[in-house]
């Protein structure tokens, strides 16, 4: 095999590689299962990071638990530090680095969609019974 050829083909397989690594990271497709929730306390506790958008961008929860939503960031500096729900009416802030509690006293069954300031950055918590 010629060396342009090999050089091809090992260009080809480490690209694909990192693709497919990237595409299996947690929180990166829809139907990836994550470990960010948790029950402390009687209450449900669902962590999302926020950085050049929301990590996990979609969680499944229970409805009918009192519920926070705790967002963390590290250097954040982006849209993704102005959080928007808007079927709750909210909109906060996000500290640059620390952490940030949205409660909710009783979720609905169905999709809670919230955002960064912009609209770029969705991230989604099914609550299901």
């Amino acid at each position: 095999m010629k060396p342009l050829h090999l050089a091809l083909v090992i260009a080809a397989t480490l690209i694909g590689g990192a693709v497919m690594l990237s595409l299996n990271r947690p929180g990166v497709g829809n139907d990836v299962p994550v470990d960010n929730v948790r029950i402390e306390g009687g209450q449900q506790i669902i962590d999302i990071t926020a950085k050049g958008g929301y990590t996990p961008r979609t969680t499944t929860a229970k409805a009918g638990i009192p519920t926070i939503i705790r967002f963390h960031t590290a250097g954040t500096f982006d849209c993704s530090t102005a959080v928007r729900i808007p079927s709750m009416g909210v909109s906060a802030r996000l500290p640059s680095t620390g952490t940030k509690d949205i409660v909710i006293t009783n979720p609905q069954p169905g999709p809670l969609q919230g955002m960064c300031g912009m609209g770029m950055y969705p991230f989604q918590v099914n609550f299901q019974n």
